[in-house]
């Protein structure tokens, strides 16, 4: 087996390959059923001499990281302010500290959610499907919350739902009823981050924020002591932020810390100072959170979304004082939209990658129409490590890079090398996703299991994981490296199609083995092929044989059933579209599997699973998705 695994390899370089094959004439069923072993074999000789080198490093300009251009006395004062000397002292001139008021009122950029808001009214956290009565909440801490739930109540982003359900006058008792048992579990601040949930710098930032942009619901009451103890928190809150926004739990914790700070330098009186101090931390912290083609280091979708979302908030504090942002805001913006795009379907919703779920194409709009920025997906996220094809009516997204850095994730994932694939705006082949949503209606405990490889759609070894799925969302060792080679390929009758070819050394360390995929996938969207290729690391293999399984995890409402022969399988898509699954190497067989779909519930699915045996000198199994009709 090694040697064959050697040769297929071979011939699927771009001067050895074969042409792509010509679409059927009829492309019924019987057609179809003609495409055994030989034909899916093929797609290891897929590529043509013709073939286009797509080269590496392709990514967007970076953009100027560099804090806004000051002169020597704003330079001055924005030192100073680091050292700690109070806003009232550094202005011009020096004057007594205001009695705290807000400057101006910011209009809310990004809507809520109505259901979550109204579950509010009702006396409920409306999470991920899963309804907590307010009552039963502990913002002091004690009581541990789900992630999810515990992010919701302390940031205060849940104002934003408020504002979207109802009329304000009908928002005001419910927004100072929950601030008031929030304050009053948490009646000062600690003298640093970690002393509960509530003093996260994520979890600050996030809520000085919120308070800030959404202060009609907290301040709008006629409880004048209320109102002064809410300004007094939020005062207080800044002060702790300027103190603490170094010791952030992650890099998206330290934006989210600076956007909470620029908001009070910009809201609050005496604020230039700290809005100075907070505008380089901040400029300075997006610099590190981001990669060079706009993606941020931990890999996720929802991390992208949420760093766009805090930036959008931000510019939106600025609009309220008739003050133009600084120009590298703007322009870190328009670098983060396009790598979210990249991983969205036809149907605009988001792919399930590194803990995040099915996003519905409605959210992402709305963030991206608040962006205002214009843009087209980026095909080739270098950098960032997914890759998109757009064929006709198909999509494809591909994993070709490692997991996050284990100091960047939030809720890494196994999931090097795989893949999905949407036809039409059908998800054929998904990730499970929905890590990032235990808590919510997915269940705590599957949270490592949706993490894990075997979540994804690709192959796995021995039941292991490429990479160690660790607790608290972080990573392991495992995969270190990946390769990648991305061309525009011909063949006969002008046909065209894309071809992917990754490989990782997950599986080295433990089995002697590296895992390679190549993916071809015609322009015309109607066929994807395959091949898995495991690779021993030594010239000479070690003996035995080893479990291998490739998974296909399918999406919501596909209905599968196996061919007779047990090396294919025939899919019915939703909307009628029928597609033929067809494999070499091993039994196909139909399991059980989960998807987290757009408001991250689980939704009950099936997976076609390719598995056997393979020797530990190393094994090919080609694959073929086709469709009929």
């Amino acid at each position: 087996m090694g040697e064959t695994a050697l040769s297929g390899l071979a011939a699927t370089r771009a001067d050895e390959g074969a042409d792509i094959a010509s679409p059927d004439e009829d492309g019924d069923e019987t057609a179809a059923g003609a495409a055994g072993e030989a034909d899916v074999k093929a797609a290891a000789g897929i590529a043509h001499d013709r073939g286009e080198l797509i080269e590496p490093g392709r990514a967007l300009a970076l953009a100027d990281f560099s804090p806004p251009a000051l002169g020597a006395g704003d330079r001055l004062i924005r030192f100073a302010y680091g050292l700690g000397v109070p806003g009232a002292m550094l202005s011009l001139p020096p004057a007594r500290a205001s009695k705290p008021r807000l400057l101006a009122t910011v209009s809310n950029p990004l809507r809520g959610n109505r259901g979550a808001g109204t579950a509010l009214r009702a006396g409920h956290f409306l999470v991920h499907g899963a309804k907590t009565p307010i009552a039963q909440i502990d913002f002091a801490g004690a009581g541990r919350m789900a992630l999810p739930l515990e992010r919701v109540a302390h940031s205060f982003s849940w104002l934003a739902d408020l504002e979207a359900c109802a009329p304000r006058e009908q928002g005001v008792p419910v927004a100072e009823r929950i601030l008031t048992a929030w304050l009053d579990a948490n009646p000062a601040p600690p003298a640093r981050p970690g002393k509960g949930p509530a003093w996260s710098v994520a979890n600050a930032g996030a809520r000085e924020l919120n308070w800030l942009v959404h202060a009609p619901l907290i301040l709008s009451g006629s409880d004048k002591r209320f109102r002064a103890r809410a300004l007094g928190a939020i005062v207080e809150q800044a002060r702790w932020l300027d103190r603490n926004v170094g010791r952030a739990e992650d890099l998206l914790g330290a934006v989210a810390g600076w956007c909470g700070i620029v908001a009070a330098g910009l809201l609050l009186p005496e604020g230039r100072p700290r809005r100075l101090f907070g505008e380089a931390g901040l400029i300075r912290a997006l610099g590190d959170l981001m990669g060079d083609d706009g993606g941020i280091l931990s890999r996720s979708p929802l991390g992208q979304m949420e760093a766009i979302a805090l930036l959008v908030t931000l510019r939106a504090c600025y609009r309220a004082i008739r003050e133009d942002p600084p120009a590298v805001l703007d322009n870190l913006i328009t670098v983060l939209v396009p790598p979210l795009l990249a991983l969205t379907h036809d149907d605009g919703s988001l792919g399930s990658w590194q803990g995040g779920w099915a996003v519905d194409a409605a959210e992402i709009a709305a963030l991206v129409e608040a962006s205002g920025v214009r843009t087209r997906p980026l095909r080739d996220v270098r950098q960032w490590g997914y890759q998109r094809v757009v064929a006709h009516r198909s999509v494809l997204q591909f994993d070709g890079a490692p997991p996050p850095m284990a100091r960047y994730a939030r809720s890494g994932c196994a999931s090097t090398l795989a893949f999905e694939l949407s036809h039409d705006g059908q998800r054929l082949v998904v990730n499970c996703g929905g890590a990032a949503a235990a808590g919510g209606l997915v269940p705590v405990r599957l949270e490592q299991g949706l993490r894990a490889t075997a979540a994804h759609s690709t192959l796995v070894l021995d039941d292991a994981n490429s990479t160690a799925v660790l607790i608290n969302g972080r990573i392991g060792p495992g995969v270190s490296e990946v390769d990648i080679d991305r061309r525009t390929l011909e063949g006969e009758k002008n046909a065209r199609a894309t071809r992917l070819e990754a490989g990782h050394n997950g599986y080295a360390a433990r089995y002697g083995l590296t895992h390679r995929r190549i993916l071809v996938l015609r322009d015309d969207g109607t066929e994807l092929r395959g091949e898995d290729l495991l690779i021993p690391t030594a010239r000479k293999g070690k003996r035995g044989k080893i479990a291998f399984a490739i998974r296909f995890h399918l999406g919501p409402q596909v209905e599968v059933g196996v061919s007779e022969d047990g090396q294919g399988a025939g899919i019915a898509l939703p909307d009628g579209g029928y597609w033929q699954f067809r494999a070499a190497g091993g039994e196909v067989g139909v399991e059980d599997s989960l998807w987290v779909d757009g408001h991250g519930r689980p939704v009950p699915t099936q997976q076609l699973v390719v598995q056997g045996m393979v020797s530990r000198g190393g094994g090919n199994f080609a694959w073929l998705f086709r469709k009929m009709g």
